[in-house]
């Protein structure tokens, strides 16, 4: 089964996925970093009103194969 690691963008900072996670196909990986990208909009973007989270996939050979960015906006009246 391929390993594929999720590091983690938040503006300019970068947190290297280093133990991976083992997922039957691509397809499965990118379900995998869609939800972790927003998990960490849900938990860490809504105090802040506008923000985006990047996820950045990488194969087993360490090649980025797909980019998931979500991005929320908050504006009160």
């Amino acid at each position: 089964m391929p390993r594929f690691y999720f590091d983690l963008r938040e503006g300019e900072e970068l947190a290297l996925d280093e133990a991976g996670l083992e997922c039957d196909s691509l397809e499965i990986a990118e379900h995998e970093a869609i939800q972790a990208a927003a998990e960490v909009c849900r938990y860490r973007l809504p105090e802040g009103g506008i923000g985006a989270v990047t996820i950045e996939l990488r194969n087993e050979q360490r090649r980025r194969v797909l980019t998931v960015t979500i991005s929320v906006e908050v504006h009160s009246d």
